[in-house]
Protein backbone atom coordinates (compact mmCIF):
# COMPACT_ATOMS: atom_id res chain seq x y z
CA UNK A 1 0.00 0.00 0.00
CA UNK A 2 2.06 2.87 -1.23
CA UNK A 3 -0.40 5.63 -0.12
CA UNK A 4 -2.69 3.93 2.39
CA UNK A 5 -3.25 4.35 6.02
CA UNK A 6 -3.56 0.63 6.39
CA UNK A 7 -6.81 -0.06 4.48
CA UNK A 8 -8.39 0.56 1.09
CA UNK A 9 -11.50 1.98 2.64
CA UNK A 10 -9.68 5.08 3.71
CA UNK A 11 -8.43 5.73 0.19
CA UNK A 12 -11.86 5.11 -1.21
CA UNK A 13 -13.40 7.62 1.18
CA UNK A 14 -10.94 10.30 0.25
CA UNK A 15 -11.32 9.85 -3.48
CA UNK A 16 -15.09 9.95 -3.34
CA UNK A 17 -15.34 12.86 -0.92
CA UNK A 18 -16.67 16.14 -2.19
CA UNK A 19 -15.22 19.43 -0.89
CA UNK A 20 -18.69 20.54 0.21
CA UNK A 21 -19.39 17.28 2.02
CA UNK A 22 -16.28 17.04 4.08
CA UNK A 23 -17.17 16.06 7.61
CA UNK A 24 -15.70 18.02 10.47
CA UNK A 25 -16.60 15.58 13.14
CA UNK A 26 -13.03 14.42 13.39
CA UNK A 27 -11.68 17.92 13.75
CA UNK A 28 -14.14 18.65 16.49
CA UNK A 29 -13.06 15.61 18.43
CA UNK A 30 -9.28 15.88 17.91
CA UNK A 31 -6.89 18.72 18.60
CA UNK A 32 -5.50 20.70 15.68
CA UNK A 33 -2.14 19.35 14.42
CA UNK A 34 0.26 20.51 11.69
CA UNK A 35 1.37 18.48 8.64
CA UNK A 36 4.83 18.13 10.14
CA UNK A 37 3.29 16.52 13.20
CA UNK A 38 1.49 13.95 11.02
CA UNK A 39 4.63 13.21 9.03
CA UNK A 40 6.70 12.69 12.15
CA UNK A 41 4.07 10.43 13.62
CA UNK A 42 3.90 8.37 10.40
CA UNK A 43 7.66 7.92 10.27
CA UNK A 44 7.70 6.84 13.84
CA UNK A 45 4.99 4.30 13.22
CA UNK A 46 6.74 2.93 10.09
CA UNK A 47 10.02 2.49 11.84
CA UNK A 48 8.33 0.76 14.70
CA UNK A 49 6.69 -1.79 12.35
CA UNK A 50 9.65 -2.27 10.12
CA UNK A 51 8.33 -0.04 7.40
CA UNK A 52 10.05 2.86 5.68
CA UNK A 53 9.85 6.42 6.97
CA UNK A 54 7.81 7.68 4.06
CA UNK A 55 4.14 8.49 4.72
CA UNK A 56 1.31 8.27 2.24
CA UNK A 57 -0.42 11.43 0.98
CA UNK A 58 -3.75 10.23 2.26
CA UNK A 59 -2.56 10.88 5.78
CA UNK A 60 -2.75 14.63 5.10
CA UNK A 61 -6.55 14.66 4.50
CA UNK A 62 -7.69 14.96 8.11
CA UNK A 63 -5.24 17.74 8.62
CA UNK A 64 -6.70 19.73 5.72
CA UNK A 65 -10.17 19.37 7.12
CA UNK A 66 -9.00 20.69 10.48
CA UNK A 67 -7.33 23.74 8.93
CA UNK A 68 -10.02 24.81 6.46
CA UNK A 69 -13.06 24.29 8.75
CA UNK A 70 -13.82 26.33 11.97
CA UNK A 71 -16.55 25.12 14.34
CA UNK A 72 -19.78 27.32 14.16
CA UNK A 73 -20.82 29.08 17.38
CA UNK A 74 -24.23 28.49 18.95
CA UNK A 75 -26.72 31.35 19.51
CA UNK A 76 -26.06 31.20 23.19
CA UNK A 77 -22.36 31.79 22.60
CA UNK A 78 -23.13 34.68 20.24
CA UNK A 79 -25.33 36.35 22.85
CA UNK A 80 -22.84 35.76 25.63
CA UNK A 81 -19.93 37.13 23.59
CA UNK A 82 -21.83 40.26 22.30
CA UNK A 83 -20.82 43.18 24.59
CA UNK A 84 -23.52 45.59 23.34
CA UNK A 85 -26.28 43.09 23.81
CA UNK A 86 -24.98 42.11 27.22
CA UNK A 87 -24.82 45.76 28.32
CA UNK A 88 -28.35 46.40 27.06
CA UNK A 89 -29.70 43.42 28.94
CA UNK A 90 -27.93 44.65 32.04
CA UNK A 91 -29.42 48.13 31.75
CA UNK A 92 -32.90 46.74 31.23
CA UNK A 93 -32.53 44.45 34.18
CA UNK A 94 -31.23 47.25 36.38
CA UNK A 95 -34.09 49.55 35.35
CA UNK A 96 -36.65 46.85 35.99
CA UNK A 97 -35.12 46.22 39.40
CA UNK A 98 -35.35 49.91 40.23
CA UNK A 99 -38.99 50.02 39.12
CA UNK A 100 -39.84 47.00 41.22
CA UNK A 101 -38.00 48.48 44.19
CA UNK A 102 -39.79 51.81 43.74
CA UNK A 103 -43.18 50.13 43.55
CA UNK A 104 -42.32 48.09 46.61
CA UNK A 105 -41.29 51.17 48.57
CA UNK A 106 -44.46 53.01 47.52
CA UNK A 107 -46.60 50.03 48.47
CA UNK A 108 -44.82 49.78 51.80
CA UNK A 109 -45.21 53.52 52.40
CA UNK A 110 -48.92 53.35 51.61
CA UNK A 111 -49.29 50.41 53.95
CA UNK A 112 -47.52 52.33 56.70
CA UNK A 113 -49.71 55.38 56.11
CA UNK A 114 -52.88 53.31 56.23
CA UNK A 115 -51.99 51.43 59.38
CA UNK A 116 -49.76 53.78 61.37
CA UNK A 117 -50.60 57.35 60.28
CA UNK A 118 -53.73 59.51 60.40
CA UNK A 119 -54.36 62.58 58.26
CA UNK A 120 -56.70 65.53 58.79
CA UNK A 121 -57.68 67.89 55.96
CA UNK A 122 -58.91 71.44 56.64
CA UNK A 123 -60.32 73.28 53.57
CA UNK A 124 -60.15 77.05 53.33
CA UNK A 125 -63.92 77.48 53.57
CA UNK A 126 -64.09 75.77 56.93
CA UNK A 127 -64.01 78.02 59.99
CA UNK A 128 -61.25 75.89 61.48
CA UNK A 129 -58.92 77.00 58.68
CA UNK A 130 -58.69 80.57 59.95
CA UNK A 131 -58.68 79.37 63.55
CA UNK A 132 -55.74 77.06 62.93
CA UNK A 133 -53.67 79.70 61.11
CA UNK A 134 -54.29 82.14 63.94
CA UNK A 135 -53.34 79.48 66.47
CA UNK A 136 -50.14 78.47 64.68
CA UNK A 137 -49.13 82.13 64.45
CA UNK A 138 -49.66 82.71 68.16
CA UNK A 139 -48.02 79.38 68.90
CA UNK A 140 -44.95 80.49 66.97
CA UNK A 141 -44.76 83.87 68.69
CA UNK A 142 -45.12 82.45 72.19
CA UNK A 143 -42.31 79.93 71.78
CA UNK A 144 -39.94 81.75 69.44
CA UNK A 145 -37.56 82.56 72.28
CA UNK A 146 -37.46 78.99 73.53
CA UNK A 147 -36.67 77.69 70.04
CA UNK A 148 -34.91 80.75 68.57
CA UNK A 149 -37.35 81.00 65.68
CA UNK A 150 -39.49 78.58 63.76
CA UNK A 151 -42.70 76.76 64.58
CA UNK A 152 -42.15 74.77 67.72
CA UNK A 153 -43.97 72.56 70.14
CA UNK A 154 -46.91 73.93 72.08
CA UNK A 155 -46.23 72.93 75.66
CA UNK A 156 -42.59 73.71 76.51
CA UNK A 157 -41.82 77.38 77.20
CA UNK A 158 -38.23 76.77 78.33
CA UNK A 159 -36.44 73.49 78.90
CA UNK A 160 -33.04 73.21 80.55
CA UNK A 161 -30.49 70.82 78.99
CA UNK A 162 -29.39 69.83 82.49
CA UNK A 163 -32.73 68.98 84.08
CA UNK A 164 -34.41 67.43 81.00
CA UNK A 165 -31.77 66.64 78.36
CA UNK A 166 -33.99 64.46 76.16
CA UNK A 167 -36.82 66.96 76.15
CA UNK A 168 -34.32 69.72 75.50
CA UNK A 169 -33.04 67.92 72.39
CA UNK A 170 -36.57 67.52 71.03
CA UNK A 171 -37.31 71.14 71.87
CA UNK A 172 -34.12 72.61 70.51
CA UNK A 173 -33.85 70.59 67.34
CA UNK A 174 -37.45 70.36 66.22
CA UNK A 175 -37.53 71.08 62.44
CA UNK A 176 -38.33 74.73 61.83
CA UNK A 177 -40.26 76.54 59.17
CA UNK A 178 -38.25 78.63 56.73
CA UNK A 179 -40.93 79.35 54.11
CA UNK A 180 -43.45 81.83 55.50
CA UNK A 181 -46.37 83.92 54.29
CA UNK A 182 -47.63 87.17 55.77
CA UNK A 183 -51.09 88.29 56.86
CA UNK A 184 -51.41 92.04 57.44
CA UNK A 185 -54.01 93.36 59.87
CA UNK A 186 -55.13 96.97 60.29
CA UNK A 187 -56.80 97.89 63.58
CA UNK A 188 -58.54 101.15 64.37
CA UNK A 189 -58.53 102.29 67.98
CA UNK A 190 -61.13 104.31 69.84
CA UNK A 191 -59.08 107.49 69.47
CA UNK A 192 -59.09 107.06 65.68
CA UNK A 193 -55.49 105.92 65.31
CA UNK A 194 -54.72 102.93 63.12
CA UNK A 195 -52.12 100.31 63.96
CA UNK A 196 -50.69 97.64 61.69
CA UNK A 197 -49.65 94.14 62.67
CA UNK A 198 -48.01 91.41 60.60
CA UNK A 199 -48.66 87.74 61.21
CA UNK A 200 -46.02 85.36 59.86
CA UNK A 201 -47.74 82.13 58.88
CA UNK A 202 -46.45 78.85 57.42
CA UNK A 203 -46.25 79.23 53.67
CA UNK A 204 -47.08 76.80 50.90
CA UNK A 205 -45.25 73.52 51.42
CA UNK A 206 -44.44 71.06 54.19
CA UNK A 207 -43.76 71.98 57.79
CA UNK A 208 -43.24 70.02 61.00
CA UNK A 209 -44.21 71.16 64.48
CA UNK A 210 -44.64 69.53 67.84
CA UNK A 211 -47.74 69.72 70.01
CA UNK A 212 -48.08 67.87 73.32
CA UNK A 213 -45.22 65.46 72.55
CA UNK A 214 -46.69 64.59 69.15
CA UNK A 215 -44.86 65.47 65.96
CA UNK A 216 -47.28 66.74 63.33
CA UNK A 217 -46.54 67.24 59.66
CA UNK A 218 -48.36 70.20 58.16
CA UNK A 219 -48.83 70.51 54.41
CA UNK A 220 -50.32 73.69 53.00
CA UNK A 221 -51.32 73.47 49.35
CA UNK A 222 -52.70 76.05 46.92
CA UNK A 223 -54.48 75.32 43.65
CA UNK A 224 -53.92 78.26 41.32
CA UNK A 225 -56.22 76.77 38.69
CA UNK A 226 -59.12 76.48 41.13
CA UNK A 227 -60.29 80.01 41.97
CA UNK A 228 -63.42 81.22 43.70
CA UNK A 229 -65.59 83.97 42.15
CA UNK A 230 -63.40 86.61 43.82
CA UNK A 231 -60.22 85.18 42.28
CA UNK A 232 -58.92 83.71 45.53
CA UNK A 233 -57.17 80.34 45.01
CA UNK A 234 -58.36 77.24 46.80
CA UNK A 235 -56.16 76.26 49.74
CA UNK A 236 -56.02 73.24 51.99
CA UNK A 237 -54.12 72.41 55.17
CA UNK A 238 -53.37 68.74 55.85
CA UNK A 239 -52.12 67.54 59.23
CA UNK A 240 -50.50 64.10 59.57
CA UNK A 241 -49.35 62.31 62.70
CA UNK A 242 -49.12 58.81 64.17
CA UNK A 243 -52.40 56.97 64.52
CA UNK A 244 -51.66 56.54 68.21
CA UNK A 245 -51.96 60.35 68.54
CA UNK A 246 -55.26 60.58 66.64
CA UNK A 247 -56.97 62.40 69.53
CA UNK A 248 -54.44 65.22 69.26
CA UNK A 249 -56.36 66.73 66.32
CA UNK A 250 -59.47 67.31 68.40
CA UNK A 251 -57.42 68.87 71.17
CA UNK A 252 -55.55 71.09 68.72
CA UNK A 253 -58.70 72.34 66.99
CA UNK A 254 -60.37 72.95 70.34
CA UNK A 255 -57.39 75.01 71.43
CA UNK A 256 -57.49 76.95 68.15
CA UNK A 257 -61.21 77.63 68.54
CA UNK A 258 -60.79 78.72 72.14
CA UNK A 259 -58.01 81.11 71.19
CA UNK A 260 -60.04 82.53 68.28
CA UNK A 261 -63.11 83.08 70.43
CA UNK A 262 -60.99 84.59 73.16
CA UNK A 263 -59.51 87.06 70.70
CA UNK A 264 -63.05 88.10 69.72
CA UNK A 265 -64.32 88.54 73.26
CA UNK A 266 -65.89 91.95 73.63
CA UNK A 267 -66.17 92.37 69.86
CA UNK A 268 -68.87 92.09 67.21
CA UNK A 269 -68.11 90.78 63.73
CA UNK A 270 -69.90 92.33 60.76
CA UNK A 271 -70.40 89.93 57.84
CA UNK A 272 -71.20 90.92 54.28
CA UNK A 273 -72.14 88.68 51.38
CA UNK A 274 -69.49 87.61 48.87
CA UNK A 275 -71.29 85.76 46.10
CA UNK A 276 -72.80 82.76 47.91
CA UNK A 277 -70.97 83.01 51.22
CA UNK A 278 -70.47 85.33 54.17
CA UNK A 279 -67.15 86.99 54.91
CA UNK A 280 -66.06 89.20 57.75
CA UNK A 281 -66.05 92.86 56.76
CA UNK A 282 -62.94 94.43 58.22
CA UNK A 283 -61.88 93.72 61.76
CA UNK A 284 -64.31 92.85 64.58
CA UNK A 285 -65.77 95.94 66.23
CA UNK A 286 -65.63 96.56 69.93
CA UNK A 287 -68.99 95.77 71.48
CA UNK A 288 -71.06 98.82 72.16
CA UNK A 289 -72.77 98.79 75.56
CA UNK A 290 -76.52 98.61 75.27
CA UNK A 291 -76.76 101.40 77.82
CA UNK A 292 -74.93 103.73 75.42
CA UNK A 293 -77.97 103.77 73.11
CA UNK A 294 -80.66 105.96 74.59
CA UNK A 295 -84.11 105.32 73.14
CA UNK A 296 -87.38 106.68 74.41
CA UNK A 297 -88.68 105.19 77.63
CA UNK A 298 -89.68 101.53 77.41
CA UNK A 299 -88.72 100.95 73.77
CA UNK A 300 -85.35 99.32 74.39
CA UNK A 301 -86.66 97.18 77.22
CA UNK A 302 -89.59 96.03 75.09
CA UNK A 303 -87.42 94.78 72.22
CA UNK A 304 -84.75 93.20 74.42
CA UNK A 305 -87.38 91.39 76.49
CA UNK A 306 -89.08 90.01 73.38
CA UNK A 307 -85.81 88.70 71.92
CA UNK A 308 -84.76 87.06 75.18
CA UNK A 309 -88.14 85.36 75.38
CA UNK A 310 -87.77 84.17 71.78
CA UNK A 311 -84.30 82.72 72.38
CA UNK A 312 -85.57 80.83 75.42
CA UNK A 313 -88.61 79.37 73.61
CA UNK A 314 -87.04 77.15 70.97
CA UNK A 315 -88.69 73.97 72.25
CA UNK A 316 -92.04 75.75 72.51
CA UNK A 317 -91.87 76.64 68.81
CA UNK A 318 -90.78 73.13 67.89
CA UNK A 319 -93.53 71.38 69.85
CA UNK A 320 -96.21 73.47 68.13
CA UNK A 321 -94.73 73.25 64.65
CA UNK A 322 -94.20 77.00 64.38
CA UNK A 323 -91.20 78.23 62.35
CA UNK A 324 -88.55 79.28 64.83
CA UNK A 325 -87.71 82.76 63.56
CA UNK A 326 -88.45 86.31 64.58
CA UNK A 327 -88.67 89.50 62.52
CA UNK A 328 -88.48 93.12 63.69
CA UNK A 329 -89.08 96.37 61.84
CA UNK A 330 -87.51 99.56 63.17
CA UNK A 331 -88.84 102.66 61.45
CA UNK A 332 -88.38 106.34 62.04
CA UNK A 333 -86.51 109.41 60.80
CA UNK A 334 -82.80 109.26 59.94
CA UNK A 335 -80.38 109.54 62.85
CA UNK A 336 -82.81 108.27 65.46
CA UNK A 337 -80.57 105.36 66.51
CA UNK A 338 -82.03 102.36 64.67
CA UNK A 339 -78.75 100.90 63.40
CA UNK A 340 -76.87 101.84 66.57
CA UNK A 341 -79.41 99.99 68.67
CA UNK A 342 -79.11 96.84 66.54
CA UNK A 343 -75.33 96.87 66.86
CA UNK A 344 -75.51 97.34 70.63
CA UNK A 345 -78.16 94.63 70.88
CA UNK A 346 -75.96 92.17 68.99
CA UNK A 347 -73.11 92.86 71.37
CA UNK A 348 -75.37 92.40 74.39
CA UNK A 349 -76.56 89.03 73.04
CA UNK A 350 -73.04 87.97 71.94
CA UNK A 351 -74.30 87.79 68.37
CA UNK A 352 -72.69 88.90 65.12
CA UNK A 353 -74.40 90.85 62.32
CA UNK A 354 -74.94 89.71 58.73
CA UNK A 355 -75.50 92.81 56.63
CA UNK A 356 -77.62 92.26 53.51
CA UNK A 357 -77.50 94.85 50.73
CA UNK A 358 -80.48 94.26 48.45
CA UNK A 359 -78.93 96.58 45.85
CA UNK A 360 -75.73 94.57 45.55
CA UNK A 361 -74.63 93.72 42.03
CA UNK A 362 -75.37 90.16 41.06
CA UNK A 363 -77.70 89.51 43.98
CA UNK A 364 -80.57 87.29 42.84
CA UNK A 365 -83.55 85.67 44.53
CA UNK A 366 -81.75 82.35 44.83
CA UNK A 367 -78.61 83.91 46.25
CA UNK A 368 -80.60 85.92 48.78
CA UNK A 369 -82.45 82.81 49.91
CA UNK A 370 -79.17 80.90 50.13
CA UNK A 371 -77.49 83.63 52.15
CA UNK A 372 -80.31 83.94 54.67
CA UNK A 373 -80.42 80.15 55.01
CA UNK A 374 -76.68 79.80 55.63
CA UNK A 375 -75.80 82.57 58.05
CA UNK A 376 -73.05 82.05 60.61
CA UNK A 377 -74.27 80.75 63.93
CA UNK A 378 -75.44 83.31 66.48
CA UNK A 379 -75.95 86.06 63.92
CA UNK A 380 -78.59 88.72 63.29
CA UNK A 381 -79.66 89.38 59.70
CA UNK A 382 -79.94 93.11 58.99
CA UNK A 383 -81.63 94.63 55.93
CA UNK A 384 -81.21 98.41 56.10
CA UNK A 385 -83.33 100.95 54.22
CA UNK A 386 -85.54 98.26 52.77
CA UNK A 387 -87.92 100.93 51.43
CA UNK A 388 -85.30 102.09 48.91
CA UNK A 389 -84.30 98.62 47.76
CA UNK A 390 -86.76 98.46 44.85
CA UNK A 391 -86.65 102.06 43.64
CA UNK A 392 -85.39 102.63 40.09
CA UNK A 393 -84.29 99.02 39.81
CA UNK A 394 -84.84 98.95 36.05
CA UNK A 395 -82.72 101.95 35.21
CA UNK A 396 -79.48 101.03 33.51
CA UNK A 397 -76.26 102.92 33.82
CA UNK A 398 -73.83 103.75 31.04
CA UNK A 399 -72.38 100.26 31.10
CA UNK A 400 -75.78 98.67 30.68
CA UNK A 401 -75.89 97.32 34.23
CA UNK A 402 -79.44 97.11 35.55
CA UNK A 403 -78.63 96.68 39.23
CA UNK A 404 -79.52 93.80 41.48
CA UNK A 405 -82.01 91.21 40.32
CA UNK A 406 -83.82 90.58 43.59
CA UNK A 407 -87.57 90.75 43.09
CA UNK A 408 -90.11 91.70 45.71
CA UNK A 409 -91.60 88.21 45.63
CA UNK A 410 -88.09 86.78 46.00
CA UNK A 411 -87.59 88.86 49.14
CA UNK A 412 -90.90 87.67 50.59
CA UNK A 413 -90.03 84.03 49.91
CA UNK A 414 -86.62 84.47 51.50
CA UNK A 415 -88.23 85.86 54.65
CA UNK A 416 -90.83 83.15 55.24
CA UNK A 417 -91.06 80.91 52.20
CA UNK A 418 -90.86 77.14 52.14
CA UNK A 419 -87.07 77.20 51.81
CA UNK A 420 -86.48 80.00 54.33
CA UNK A 421 -84.26 79.23 57.29
CA UNK A 422 -85.18 78.88 60.93
CA UNK A 423 -83.47 79.85 64.18
CA UNK A 424 -83.08 83.32 62.71
CA UNK A 425 -83.43 86.86 64.01
CA UNK A 426 -84.14 89.42 61.30
CA UNK A 427 -84.16 93.21 61.53
CA UNK A 428 -85.52 95.53 58.85
CA UNK A 429 -84.99 99.28 58.99
CA UNK A 430 -86.70 102.03 57.04
CA UNK A 431 -87.16 105.76 57.23
CA UNK A 432 -90.61 105.61 55.66
CA UNK A 433 -92.84 102.81 56.81
CA UNK A 434 -95.75 104.03 54.70
CA UNK A 435 -93.75 103.20 51.56
CA UNK A 436 -93.55 99.51 52.43
CA UNK A 437 -95.94 97.00 50.94
CA UNK A 438 -98.35 95.49 53.44
CA UNK A 439 -97.26 92.01 52.38
CA UNK A 440 -93.76 92.75 53.67
CA UNK A 441 -94.80 93.82 57.16
CA UNK A 442 -97.49 91.24 57.82
CA UNK A 443 -97.13 88.92 60.86
CA UNK A 444 -94.81 86.02 60.16
CA UNK A 445 -92.40 88.27 58.31
CA UNK A 446 -92.43 91.18 60.74
CA UNK A 447 -93.53 90.11 64.21
CA UNK A 448 -92.88 93.44 65.91
CA UNK A 449 -92.78 96.93 64.40
CA UNK A 450 -91.34 99.66 66.60
CA UNK A 451 -91.11 103.34 65.85
CA UNK A 452 -87.93 105.11 66.93
CA UNK A 453 -88.53 108.83 66.58
CA UNK A 454 -86.67 112.04 67.26
CA UNK A 455 -85.25 112.85 70.66
CA UNK A 456 -87.64 113.48 73.53
CA UNK A 457 -86.96 115.51 76.66
CA UNK A 458 -86.26 112.33 78.58
CA UNK A 459 -83.70 111.18 75.98
CA UNK A 460 -81.97 114.56 76.00
CA UNK A 461 -81.65 114.45 79.77
CA UNK A 462 -80.28 110.89 79.76
CA UNK A 463 -77.74 111.66 77.06
CA UNK A 464 -76.62 114.91 78.71
CA UNK A 465 -76.09 113.17 82.04
CA UNK A 466 -74.28 110.29 80.35
CA UNK A 467 -71.77 112.61 78.68
CA UNK A 468 -71.19 115.06 81.50
CA UNK A 469 -72.64 113.78 84.74
CA UNK A 470 -73.23 110.39 86.26
CA UNK A 471 -70.52 108.56 84.35
CA UNK A 472 -67.78 110.40 86.21
CA UNK A 473 -67.83 108.97 89.74
CA UNK A 474 -64.96 111.21 90.91
CA UNK A 475 -66.72 114.44 89.97
CA UNK A 476 -67.00 117.03 92.66
CA UNK A 477 -70.53 117.22 94.16
CA UNK A 478 -70.76 120.90 93.34
CA UNK A 479 -69.78 120.14 89.79
CA UNK A 480 -72.49 117.51 89.57
CA UNK A 481 -75.05 120.05 90.68
CA UNK A 482 -73.77 122.45 88.09
CA UNK A 483 -74.14 119.78 85.37
CA UNK A 484 -77.75 119.19 86.40
CA UNK A 485 -78.48 122.91 86.13
CA UNK A 486 -76.86 123.07 82.71
CA UNK A 487 -78.87 120.03 81.60
CA UNK A 488 -82.12 121.72 82.62
CA UNK A 489 -81.07 124.91 80.86
CA UNK A 490 -80.17 122.97 77.70
CA UNK A 491 -83.58 121.28 77.65
CA UNK A 492 -85.30 124.63 78.11
CA UNK A 493 -83.42 126.04 75.13
CA UNK A 494 -84.46 123.09 72.93
CA UNK A 495 -88.05 123.33 74.13
CA UNK A 496 -88.16 127.01 73.27
CA UNK A 497 -86.96 126.18 69.75
CA UNK A 498 -89.84 123.74 69.25
CA UNK A 499 -87.57 120.69 69.16
CA UNK A 500 -90.07 118.59 71.12
CA UNK A 501 -93.22 119.54 69.22
CA UNK A 502 -92.93 116.70 66.69
CA UNK A 503 -91.23 116.04 63.40
CA UNK A 504 -93.45 118.50 61.54
CA UNK A 505 -91.97 121.31 63.63
CA UNK A 506 -88.39 120.21 63.04
CA UNK A 507 -87.09 118.44 66.11
CA UNK A 508 -83.62 117.11 66.80
CA UNK A 509 -82.31 113.59 66.37
CA UNK A 510 -80.16 111.67 68.81
CA UNK A 511 -77.39 111.60 66.19
CA UNK A 512 -77.34 115.42 66.13
CA UNK A 513 -77.27 115.53 69.91
CA UNK A 514 -74.39 113.08 70.07
CA UNK A 515 -72.42 115.06 67.50
CA UNK A 516 -72.91 118.21 69.57
CA UNK A 517 -71.85 116.50 72.79
CA UNK A 518 -68.78 114.92 71.20
CA UNK A 519 -67.68 118.30 69.80
CA UNK A 520 -67.90 119.83 73.29
CA UNK A 521 -67.03 116.70 75.23
CA UNK A 522 -65.21 118.57 78.01
CA UNK A 523 -67.47 121.60 78.44
CA UNK A 524 -71.24 121.38 79.03
CA UNK A 525 -71.28 125.18 79.22
CA UNK A 526 -70.17 125.34 75.59
CA UNK A 527 -72.96 122.95 74.63
CA UNK A 528 -75.58 125.24 76.15
CA UNK A 529 -74.01 128.30 74.53
CA UNK A 530 -73.94 126.60 71.13
CA UNK A 531 -77.58 125.56 71.46
CA UNK A 532 -78.61 129.14 72.27
CA UNK A 533 -76.69 130.43 69.26
CA UNK A 534 -78.35 127.88 66.97
CA UNK A 535 -81.82 128.79 68.22
CA UNK A 536 -81.12 132.48 67.79
CA UNK A 537 -79.86 131.92 64.25
CA UNK A 538 -82.98 129.94 63.45
CA UNK A 539 -85.25 132.68 64.76
CA UNK A 540 -83.37 135.33 62.80
CA UNK A 541 -83.97 133.41 59.61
Amino acid sequence: MPFGFGSKNAVHDVDNASPRSISISESQSAPLVTPQDHQSDAQAQGQGKGQGPAASSSEIVPTVRDITSEPPKSWKDNIANNPLLTAGVGVVGFTASLAVARKSVMFLADAVKRHYLIKLEIPIRDQSYAWFLQWIHQHQRNLAQANRGGIAQADAPHVSPFTSPIKYIFTRYTPRTHYLSVATTLSQHENGSISTSFALLPGIGNHIFRYKNAFIRMERTRELKNLDPQGIPWETISLTTLYAHRNIFTELLSAAQEQALKSQEGKTTIYTSWMTEWRAFGQPRTKRPLSSVVLDQGIKEKIVGDINDFLASGKWYQDRGIPYRRGYLLHGPPGSGKSSFIKALAGDLNYDICLVNLSERGLTDDRLNHLLSNMPTRSIALLEDVDAAFNNRKQKNEEGYSGANVTFSGLLNALDGVASSEERILFLTTNYKDKLDEALVRPGRVDMAVRIGLATEWQVEMMFQRFYGDEDAEMDPERKERVKELCKEFIDVLRASGAFEGETKGGISTAELQGLFVYHKHSPEDVVATAKAMVQAKQDN
